[in-house]
């Protein structure tokens, strides 16, 4: 039989309290809002990197491949990988897709409004599962008829307000070049992704047409987006793919491409560590806290195993399960409360954010159940560690006062 355990468990559970229920309570308290409050940061912080991450890989790409050149312009200068140069960059391990693009500045007029906008083109091998998850109106582009793919286009929700257009409507652009060409182009689709800097910039068309208005030989493009499977190894793979390409062609990762947004999704890690480290401090405070109270109010408790020959260990041993009992009914409780508002959060986005300067309209939330146990156990293993150092206070009371002790 383990006489700890089980006298802990008369103590914890059938035991009458007097001054020490309260700050029991308070220990329980902030054990289950210390878990809750890191529970909440964690999938805050993991949902929030990962949607704005997830809006920047799927319009950019994870790695972009460019002609190595002086040009700083919107067009760079066009170049083509041979068959076997792109099956030498599909073996490298991680890679998911390459994909390729164009790009080419353009003014749109209608409406008595101008609107300068970077025209990116794409075609049929382009996959359009990110740009089709971003339309609020209309569809994607059609490339089963190459003519028609030609004059359509998706523009965004910024864009369409600003110039007072829909989904059916067409318009006149005029491409920057010498001499300056116009285009007419239908409204397929509108597409709002949240990011300022894209929803301002970009309207999507149709690759062909750039290769064409620049005389480009066919094949030729003006760089190639190139996914992988791991994010976390983005910067191995890019180190890979540079050195598989030829010497005129540069490899860039998406998070070099757009420094200041990742830099500042970085320093959102610092912030959740903080947090963590403070929710920890006062879970463990407050268990100290109440571990010296119960100490102290079974102090004749203690005098009398001591007298009746029970050792100092067994003692701790007693005190340290019932430790362990208000610290597993604060994780209960705080695993409640925290998943309880993650759950509610995740399926209903009620609690919103400002998406100009967020990138997202509402705050999103994603953990997983390895970093929930890990955060469950982590906690219990330091509030417990910490526990034995209070714990020896019993081998410092005398049996004798202790039972005179009132």
């Amino acid at each position: 039989m383990n006489f700890p355990y089980f006298l802990a468990k008369r103590i914890a559970i059938d035991g009458k309290r007097t001054f020490s229920g309260l700050i029991v309570r308070v220990a329980i308290g902030a054990i289950a809002i210390g878990v809750a409050a890191m529970l909440l940061s964690i999938a805050v912080l993991r949902g929030f990197k990962g949607e704005v991450t997830a809006k920047q890989r799927g319009f950019f790409g994870d790695i972009i491949l460019s002609n190595y050149d002086l040009n700083t312009s919107y067009e760079p200068f066009p170049f083509r990988l041979t068959a076997a140069e792109i099956d030498t960059l599909k073996a490298i391990p991680g890679l998911l897709s390459i994909h390729y693009f164009a790009a080419k500045a353009g003014i749109i007029n209608v409406n008595d409004e101008v609107e300068g906008v970077l025209f990116k083109g794409i075609d049929s091998a382009y996959n359009q599962h990110f740009l089709a998850s971003t339309l609020v109106d209309g569809y994607p582009i059609d490339f089963t008829d190459s003519a028609k793919a030609i004059g359509q286009i998706l523009i965004s929700q910024h864009t369409a307000s600003r110039l007072k257009l829909s989904v059916g409507d067409d318009f006149i652009m005029y491409f920057v070049q010498e001499p300056v060409r116009r285009r007419k182009f239908e409204i397929k689709g509108i597409y709002h992704t949240g990011v300022e800097e894209l929803d301002n910039t970009y309207v999507i068309g149709a690759l062909p047409l750039i290769r064409r208005l620049n005389g480009w030989n066919s094949g030729e493009v003006g760089g190639y987006e190139l996914s992988i499977t791991d994010f976390d190894k983005l910067a191995a793979i890019t180190a890979d793919v540079h050195d598989k390409l030829p010497i005129d062609v540069e490899a860039v990762s998406v998070r070099d491409q757009l420094p200041e947004i990742f830099q500042w999704l970085d320093l959102l890690d610092v912030n959740t560590v903080i947090i963590l480290i403070l929710m920890i401090m006062v879970a463990v405070v407050n268990m100290i806290s109440a571990l010296l109270i119960i100490i102290l109010e079974r102090t004749p408790m203690i005098g009398i195993l001591k007298a009746l020959g029970y050792t100092d260990g067994g003692i701790r041993k007693v005190f340290l399960y019932q430790a362990g009992y208000l610290i597993s009914l604060g994780l209960l409780l705080g695993n409640v409360l925290g998943l309880g508002l993650y759950w509610f959060q995740h399926k209903t986005h009620y609690f919103k954010l400002d998406e100009t300067s967020y990138y997202v309209s509402y705050i999103p939330v994603n953990i997983s159940v390895f970093e929930v146990i890990s955060l469950n156990v982590g906690i219990a293993a330091i509030a417990l560690a910490v526990l034995l150092i209070p714990s020896y206070l019993i081998s410092r009371i005398s049996p004798i006062k202790a039972i005179q002790f009132q």
